[in-house]
């Protein structure tokens, strides 16, 4: 089990969360690649190979991030997923693999034909 993080602070206008751990580590994760990467079961799958590529997330915000225990948060995005529990290990490897999970779902998006821009309507 990871550390808990010494600080977790949203920033609302950056659209991300800043993460510190005890050990000096500090990430800043967009609200976007929380939201792709998303723990939840919807994005994840129920079992290898299951990841949905989410598009359209390029300006997803975050409404707010709630305490789950003493082992995680919930991230509310404004467009109201709400269902990923993100444990201080899953967000310490979000933070650790950023580079390399990002190339990888840029990189599958491209391959799907898909964007990071949400779709007009209309």
């Amino acid at each position: 089990m990871s550390a808990a993080p010494t600080e977790i602070r949203l920033k609302r206008a950056e659209q991300a969360i800043d993460v510190a751990f005890p050990d000096g580590a500090r990430f800043r994760l967009p609200a976007e690649y929380l939201r792709v990467e998303s723990p939840s079961a919807e994005v994840q799958g129920h079992g290898p190979g299951q990841k949905v590529i989410v598009a359209g997330r390029r300006h997803v915000g975050i409404l707010r991030v709630e305490a789950v225990g003493n082992y995680a948060v919930r991230i509310v995005f404004d467009d109201l997923h709400d269902t990923g529990i993100y444990s201080w290990a899953y967000l310490r490897t979000l933070g650790e693999e950023q580079e390399a999970r990002w190339a990888t779902y840029v990189a599958e998006l491209g391959a799907r034909g898909l964007s990071r821009e949400p779709q007009r309507r209309g």
